[in-house]
């Protein structure tokens, strides 16, 4: 058997998957023969530096050629014309090409929720709702920018929705150990669960207060018996009941109610609710004086206190307000600075 149809059977068993190592050792073999075959034909000027070998070769395979080095004896000549050209010119197209299928491949995964994310401070959003999910995204997306980053977790086999504006990640099951931590589950420090099924939902929640206790907890329900379950386990999660029924009541009895729900809870328009916790180390205060600071000072409205026993709306004004207190204002934008004096 001729030494040529072994090279070409290891040829084949080798360089067929040209991987990351076949490319390397194939491209040290190009350049370790193109120098002996130049040294051979007597090119001195191209071999006696590896600095200028290297050159050479790379700016002969990408087609630049630039002039400035070239083969002048008549083996060199032949030496390029039938090996280190074509050669070099293969190889450049197979590492640019490997180069470019990494970078898709990468951009790919992102796309498909395959990669593994390295943040931490971010809201987790757990379940797909369309239309609905990248209303509540948008909505995040204009109270946090610039702040904490928003990373989408689904279950169905779909892709990034909003690619280039949220991470995206795509898990069998919210309770699957490995794809919930390439969501970096236990760095968040907000989670937002809202499905379509509510036993889902459920699950999720109770998975995600054991992996991560300290983040604050969002589940929405449309069955309200879920959420008062949820609570018994998770008494910091805090449960969001749907409200549909209640409200077409309330706008039955009191026309414009909807509207005016639907407007302190929009962040794009009008008048919104916000929240600010007070100090702690503050003195201790009262509702009348922080509601005159608040209108005064902000053009804003106090309308309700929670010292951690619940919400109370419309306080008293007499209702002293301890440090560390949590205060609800409707104004036209969030105040980042208040002046507590």
């Amino acid at each position: 058997m001729s030494i040529w149809i072994l090279f070409q059977r290891w040829a084949v068993k080798n360089l067929g998957q040209l991987n990351g190592r076949n490319l390397l050792l194939t491209l040290l073999g190009y350049s370790a023969i193109s120098w002996l075959l130049l040294v051979i034909a007597g090119e001195r000027a191209l071999t006696h530096s590896l600095t200028d070998f290297v050159y050479y070769l790379f700016v002969t395979a990408s087609t630049v050629g630039y002039g400035d080095m070239s083969p002048t004896t008549v083996m060199g000549k032949w030496v390029v014309s039938l090996f280190i050209i074509p050669g070099g010119l293969g190889l450049f197209a197979l590492g640019i090409g490997r180069i470019a299928g990494g970078f898709i491949s990468y951009w790919k995964s992102g796309l498909l929720g395959r990669r593994s994310l390295k943040v931490d401070n971010h809201i987790l959003v757990l379940g797909w709702n369309a239309q609905r999910t990248l209303h509540l995204i948008k909505m995040l997306q204009h109270e946090e920018k610039g702040n904490r980053p928003i990373v989408l977790c689904v279950r169905p086999e779909i892709e990034n929705p909003l690619p280039g504006e949220v991470e995206f990640v795509r898990v069998a099951s919210f309770t699957d150990n490995e794809g919930m931590a390439r969501a970096s589950i236990e760095q968040a420090s907000c989670i937002v669960i809202d499905n379509p099924e509510d036993d889902v939902t459920l699950s999720a929640a109770l998975y995600c207060a054991n992996k991560n206790p300290t983040a604050h907890l969002l589940a929405y329900f449309n069955d309200e018996s879920l959420s008062q379950l949820l609570k018994q386990h998770c008494p910091n999660a805090e449960c969001i009941p749907s409200v549909a029924v209640e409200m077409l009541a309330k706008a039955a009895v009191d026309p414009g109610s909807s509207e005016l729900h639907h407007e302190l809870l929009s962040t794009d328009q009008g008048m919104t609710q916000y929240s600010v916790t007070y100090p702690s180390g503050s003195a201790i205060t009262t509702i009348d004086i922080l509601f005159t600071l608040f209108k005064q000072e902000h053009d804003a409205t106090l309308i309700a206190i929670d010292t951690g026993d619940g919400v109370e709306l419309n306080p008293s004004l007499q209702r002293e307000v301890p440090p560390e207190a949590k205060l609800f204002y409707i104004s036209d934008e969030r105040i980042n600075q208040f002046n507590w004096k």
